[in-house]
């Protein structure tokens, strides 16, 4: 996100200066690293969290709609980005992965089968395709099928032009190229405050990780790009918006194995549905990764529990984020939610093979010595009084900005990164209203939807994903 919104600035303003604090001793080494999050370009493609079937078991597109829009967008922006020399070969960053949901039971493939019919019409989600045919769904991804139970009742959809993204290596080359325009990029330096100052600008306060040597610098505006510990640093600005909002950390583990012969059966993602209980961000999938050039399957996550907002963080992060103001929502939201307690418990108390026996239920020939564990990224699931229906635990991403615009920052989950383009031009609105229509004619040749809905022109969206899968390298 901060990369993110770092480009775009220095695109639109090239001589305001721009400093980047970072508490680890590079960046993207939390959430944006390949190896703590799925690497899925998230669009929609096989996420079902974004289409619940609703009681009459009708589903809505468009929420998929809108998430595969923002994708569209962050295409887009990479696509100039690469013509412009600014990021390195796509290979680097952004593979090909046909992305599938599959699902078991009467119950979950009836709720695919609506799925699919939802989407097929719809311009972004052209190529869809559905079966309940195991030989067609071998042919897709042969893992799925082999020892399979007969009998079983499954279905699956596919879409081949889904992506697998190196988030960590897309945000190095980001910054890379700010550090190339001026952008100074302290790491090892954690921010401990920020203030208003009696001027209206943000006194920042930052101590050297290294050497404890305290320092300071005042800016006009302020983006908390920090993962879980924005939380932590959105408070420490007193600004009104953020009363009320808590998180709860989740961690993840993944299965993994780089056996060639395995990896060589699998050349997609596959999403099905979460458990009972489960957070959205929960859902298992057995995935393609390529990370510096090298393929890999990982299967998961299976949740774990530590108080901490960082995998780099602190044991006290959760208790040391309450106050007055979000005391009773947290309560609440923990009140009203006894089956993800539930889920966690379970979570943790699976071992090895408990973990291998879940996977079996995609990869019915997995053998525990192939599958390795490793542990993934903390997610800051955010909690938050909703106006209408009160405190609850939302799944997504949150942007919270101060009433007159001069410090923001992001909590929350997926999608994340993979629609941080989009995300980011919201910010820019509400942060720079004096000079957002000034910046129109910029922002849209770097991202020629910018302002526009492309799925209700299906000329206009069939253009853009070809010419970007042309410049990106990867599937139409």
């Amino acid at each position: 996100m901060s990369a993110t919104l770092g480009t775009l600035i220095k695109k639109l303003q090239p001589q305001w200066e721009i400093e980047v604090f970072e508490r680890l001793s590079d960046v993207a080494l939390e959430s944006s690293n390949a190896w703590n999050n799925a690497g899925t370009g998230h669009a929609a493609l096989c996420e079902l969290n974004y289409m619940p079937a609703g009681k009459d078991g009708s589903v809505d597109p468009s929420k998929a709609i809108s998430i595969n829009e923002q994708f569209q967008q962050s295409r887009q922006f990479w696509t100039s980005l690469i013509e412009e020399g600014v990021l390195d070969a796509p290979s680097t960053f952004i593979n090909s992965a046909p992305h599938m949901t599959f699902v078991r039971g009467e119950k979950d493939v009836a709720y695919l089968k609506t799925r699919y019919e939802a989407l097929r019409t719809q311009p972004l989600f052209e190529g869809i395709e559905y079966s309940e045919d195991s030989r067609v769904i071998n042919a897709w991804a042969p893992l799925l099928m082999q020892q399979r139970r007969k009998g079983e009742v499954f279905a699956a959809t596919r879409v081949p032009a889904g992506t697998d993204v190196d988030f960590g290596a897309l945000t190095h080359q980001l910054f890379d190229g700010l550090r190339e325009q001026g952008v100074t990029v302290q790491t090892n330096t954690e921010v401990r405050s920020l203030r208003r100052t009696s001027d209206g600008d943000w006194n920042i306060k930052f101590r050297r990780t290294v050497g404890k040597t305290p320092g300071s610098v005042n800016a006009r505006f302020v983006f908390v790009g920090a993962g879980g510990w924005a939380l932590k640093l959105l408070q420490s600005s007193g600004i009104d918006e953020i009363k009320g909002f808590g998180v709860f950390p989740i961690g993840g583990q993944f299965l993994k194995t780089s056996n060639p012969k395995i990896v060589a059966e699998h050349q997609a993602k596959v999403y099905s549905q979460a458990s009972v209980g489960a957070p959205p961000m929960s859902v298992p999938h057995l995935d393609t990764r390529v990370v510096d050039g090298e393929a890999s399957l990982m299967f998961g996550p299976f949740a774990t529990f530590s108080p901490k907002f960082l995998k780099h963080g602190k044991i006290t992060d959760i208790v040391a984020q309450v106050r007055p103001s979000n005391l009773g929502t947290m309560l609440k939201v923990a009140f009203d939610n006894p089956g993800l307690i539930k889920y966690l418990v379970s979570e943790l108390l699976k071992n090895h093979n408990k973990k291998v026996e879940s996977l079996r239920e995609f990869m019915p020939s997995a053998k525990g010595e192939d599958w390795t564990l490793i542990n993934a990224g903390q997610r800051a699931q955010v909690m938050k009084r909703d106006p209408k229906t009160g405190p609850a635990l939302q799944f997504g991403t949150e942007v919270i900005t101060s009433s007159d615009g001069s410090i923001a920052g992001l909590l929350g989950a997926s999608p994340g990164a993979s629609t941080a383009v989009s995300i980011m031009l919201d910010l820019l609105g509400r942060c720079f209203p004096d000079h957002i229509h000034e910046w129109e004619p910029q922002l849209r040749a770097l991202i020629p939807s910018y302002g526009k809905a492309l799925n209700v022109d299906a000329a206009a969206a069939q253009a853009s994903m070809s010419e970007t899968a042309e410049a990106l390298a990867i599937q139409v």
